[in-house]
Order: C-alpha cells, then structure tokens, then sequence
C-alpha cells in the first residue's frame, strides 16, 4: 500500500520541531480528516535555510511533511512557492488516492507559511 519512502519518512521524519522566532509560520488543516500540519521557516536572502514541521495527522500526512521539508531546504522562496502537491506525492513514490489529501496539507502549509513571511516583510 505505502512505498518505501513512505515508511522511511513517517518512520524517521525529518525536520520535525518548532523554530523560535521562526520568520515565517504557516498552518493547514484537512476539512476531510482533520490532520493538521503546521510550518516553521528560517529564511536568508530569499533562500530557505531551515524549516521544520509539526503534523498531528496519519502516516502520509507525516511522511508528507517529512519529504516537502527535505525538497526545498536551500531553495528560493520562488522554487519553494512552485512546489505542488503532485511533486510531494511524487516525490514519496505516490500515495494511495485516498491519502492524497495529505500531500496537499504539506505543499499548502509551506506556502502558507512562505506567505506569513512575505506579509511580515512588506
């Protein structure tokens, strides 16, 4: 049912944890499930240095995180903007269509919190 990626990042997630004064802060929640994934970035010239992630949700949920907080460490608030929730489920070898939802709380919750930057910014 779950690809390897999958159990590796719900089983050894990455990321995991909250960034005092976090620079910008970004919160999800699934209308269908009620998982809920929020997200912590520390950014540096437009880049993305760290992030870290709290999910309360199911396996995928956690695994999606995991896996979206890996794919844009180091990138530009652009490229981090551009990420979809395909790419993520992509990027774990697919989901079951039932948890798909899941995958997009974390591509969501990562923009909204790029999002909470950019407000604080302007």
């Amino acid at each position: 049912m779950y690809s390897d990626k999958v159990i590796d990042h719900f089983t050894n997630p990455r990321n995991v944890g909250e960034i005092e004064n976090a620079d910008g802060v970004g919160e999800k929640v699934s209308s269908s499930c009620g998982d809920r994934m929020k997200v912590f970035l520390k950014v540096e010239d437009g880049i993305i240095k760290d992030i870290k992630f709290q999910t309360y949700g199911c396996g995928a949920a956690i695994a999606s995180s995991s896996m979206m907080s890996e794919m844009v460490v180091g990138k530009t608030l652009q490229e981090a903007l551009d990420l979809t929730n395909d790419q993520v489920a992509d990027a774990l070898g697919g989901l079951p269509a039932p948890k798909l939802h899941c995958s997009n709380l974390a591509a969501d919750a990562l923009h909204e919190a790029i999002k909470n930057y950019q407000a604080a910014e302007a």
